[in-house]
C-alpha cells in the first residue's frame, strides 16, 4: 500500500507517530495498522455518538497497549448508542461496526463509521426533526 504524506503531515503507524519534513511517500510492505492525519477526530469534536464511537476506535489504533481497556468502554458506548437509534441503516452499520472491532480491524470500523456520519446528520438536523414533528402532528 502506498501513502502519499505532505511536508509536515503526521502518520500514526502501529502506536508510533511520524511526521515528514518534505512531501513523501511511503510504501507499506506488509500489514500496518495506520492512520492519516486527516482521519483524526480530536477529543471536543466527538460531539454525537457516532464521533464518539470513531474517537473510542481511533484510540485504540492510535494507542494498542490501551486497546483492551478501550475494548470495553466501546463495548458500553455502542450499546447505549444501538438503543438511541431506531434507524435500520445506522442500525446494521452498528452491527457490522461491533463484527469488525471484535475481530480487531478497528480502522475498517472506523471506515464505516466515517460512512454512517451523513445519515447520522440528516437524522439529528433541524429540517428532520420538523419533519417527525409534522408527521406525528399529521396523524393525530
Amino acid at each position: 500500500m502506498k501513502i502519499g504524506l505532505k511536508a509536515g503531515e503526521r502518520l500514526f503507524l502501529n502506536g508510533a507517530v511520524i511526521r515528514v519534513e518534505r512531501k513523501t511517500q511511503l510504501e507499506l510492505m506488509n500489514d500496518a495498522v495506520f492512520l492519516l492525519e486527516g482521519h483524526i477526530l480530536q477529543q471536543d469534536e466527538a460531539t454525537t455518538p457516532l464521533r464518539q464511537i470513531y474517537f473510542i476506535l481511533q484510540s485504540m489504533v492510535m494507542d494498542p497497549t490501551s486497546a483492551p481497556m478501550m475494548r470495553d468502554l466501546f463495548e458500553m458506548v455502542l450499546l447505549s448508542v444501538r438503543r438511541g437509534f431506531s434507524d435500520e441503516d445506522v442500525l446494521d452499520g452498528l452491527d457490522e461496526v461491533a463484527a469488525l472491532a471484535g475481530d480487531g480491524r478497528w480502522f475498517d470500523a472506523m471506515k464505516l463509521v466515517r460512512n454512517l456520519y451523513p445519515i447520522e446528520d440528516d437524522l439529528m438536523s433541524p429540517t428532520h426533526n420538523r419533519k417527525v414533528a409534522a408527521s406525528i402532528l399529521a396523524a393525530v
